[in-house]
């Protein structure tokens, strides 16, 4: 599918995603979440070493626009990325900054 091919709900989607994922804490989140991974608030914020508060607002954000899924596991949420193809973004992201 090309992009001429998407309604325009669709590219409002697409746009509010990538609006979502141009952040640097939340492309640091992403490139955490790669490769099929599940990770916790807790996880996040210590590897980022930012506020934990501030790691949920940001998973929020990506959540609520589309980006991320969730799934409960005891007393614990794992985040991961909701469509594989968004890795693939990370990495266009990486190469074209490096």
């Amino acid at each position: 599918m090309k992009i001429k091919d998407l309604s325009s709900e669709q590219l409002e989607r697409a746009a509010n995603m990538l609006k979502a994922i141009a952040h640097p804490m939340r492309i640091a989140i992403l490139n955490y979440l790669d490769d099929r991974k599940k990770l916790n608030v807790t996880e996040i914020h210590e590897l980022l070493n930012i506020e934990q508060s501030t790691t949920s607002h940001h998973l929020g954000i990506l959540k609520d626009k589309g980006v991320l899924s969730s799934q409960r596991q005891g007393k614990y949420t794992y985040y991961y990325l909701k469509y594989d193809n968004i890795a693939n973004i990370i990495e266009c992201v990486n190469k074209c900054s490096g």
